[in-house]
C-alpha cells in the first residue's frame, strides 16, 4: 500500500482559537516520547500546517504470520504454561514447535 500526504488545496477545518494570538514556537526536537505526547495534546497540527513538508510513505501490511485454530480447552493450558514461563502463549507455542520441528 503506498500512502501519500499532500498539502491541502483550501482550508476545510475552522480557523484555530489560536489564530489572533502568539502560537508556541514548534520543537525541532523533542527529548521523549513524553513531551511529544504534552506537545501534541495540547496543539493542534493545523497551528504548524505551514511548518510541515509533504512526505511520500511506503507501508507493507503484509504480515509473515499465519494462524491455526486452537482448540479452546488447549488454549487455556497454553496459557496457563506461557504464564508460568513468564512468555506470550505465542511465544511458547512458536518454541515448542520449534524444538519438535528442528
Amino acid at each position: 500500500m503506498l500512502v501519500i500526504w499532500t498539502k491541502k488545496r483550501e482550508r476545510v477545518m475552522p480557523k484555530s482559537k489560536k489564530q489572533g494570538s502568539q502560537q508556541d514556537t514548534l520543537p525541532e526536537d523533542f527529548d521523549s516520547l513524553e513531551e511529544f505526547w504534552e506537545f501534541w495534546d495540547t496543539h493542534s497540527t493545523f497551528d504548524y500546517e505551514d511548518f510541515m513538508e509533504d512526505v511520500d510513505v511506503s507501508i507493507d501490511i503484509h504480515t509473515s504470520k499465519v494462524y491455526y485454530p486452537v482448540a479452546k480447552d488447549l488454549l487455556a493450558q497454553l496459557q496457563t504454561h506461557a504464564r508460568q514461563q513468564g512468555v506470550s502463549t505465542e511465544t511458547l507455542i512458536n518454541l515448542w514447535l520449534r524444538e519438535k520441528v528442528m
